[in-house]
């Protein structure tokens, strides 16, 4: 008796039809794998290090290379104001952002309900990405190489809309310049506003730092 008491004691009870077994553990704590790194440079990261800063130092007589203005982020900003009524342009408009940036997008909501807008707080109304480091370098020179040329009647970057703190922006009226959006599969074209982020303390510097990144300023 005391033999069957023991092994009965000893069997587990069998988890249900179609659910997962739980993980069995050694007495070892997980480690997490370490990220892959690769050996990729971006082009515009080489060309600053190499050139740009070497002459923004001379042009400004900075006495520390820490001194010299980098690009800190770029933000891109997509506003959505049919998503009040449609909330499949909005998944819509976050797909298309991602594959112009990269990096997956971020739905942005309302923070406030207005009713003449018939919107209500916390309701889907556009989409934002921030890029930094590699992914930045790689959007800047597809914007400026490939992007702006491809713009109806385009005649340069207005030289007046910096911030006073060194940061530009820009719009552009339709997303659908960027070559990773297939035209013939969009139904919809929004607009896109970009912000270039800068450590310069000045917008000369900050004009400079982005006039050696090759941005057709307007003369």
């Amino acid at each position: 008796m005391a033999e069957t008491q023991t092994n009965a004691e000893a069997k587990k009870p069998k988890p249900p039809k179609g659910a997962k077994a739980p993980p069995q553990d050694d007495g070892q704590p997980k480690v997490k794998k370490p990220r892959e790194r690769s050996d990729y440079v971006a082009r515009l990261k080489t060309q600053f290090e190499q050139v740009i800063r070497g002459e923004l130092s001379k042009q400004f007589g900075y006495k520390n290379r820490m001194q010299v203005p980098v690009i800190t982020k770029v933000v891109l900003n997509m506003g959505i104001g049919e998503g009040v009524a449609d909330r499949k342009k909005v998944d819509n408009a976050a797909q298309d952002l991602t594959l112009i940036a990269g990096q997956k997008a971020v739905i942005t909501k309302s923070r406030k309900s207005i009713a003449t807008y018939k919107l209500r707080d916390g309701q889907a109304i556009g989409c934002k990405v921030t890029l930094r480091k590699t992914r930045m370098y790689d959007f800047i020179d597809r914007l400026v190489n490939i992007a702006l040329p491809r713009i109806r009647d385009f005649r340069g970057l207005n030289p007046k809309s910096f911030d006073g703190r060194g940061n530009y922006s820009l719009g552009i009226k339709e997303h659908i310049v960027f070559p990773e959006i297939d035209f013939d599969k969009v139904t919809d074209s929004w607009g896109l506003d970009i912000t270039v982020c800068t450590s310069a303390r000045t917008d000369e510097e900050a004009r400079a730092l982005l006039t050696a990144f090759n941005f057709p300023f307007r003369q």
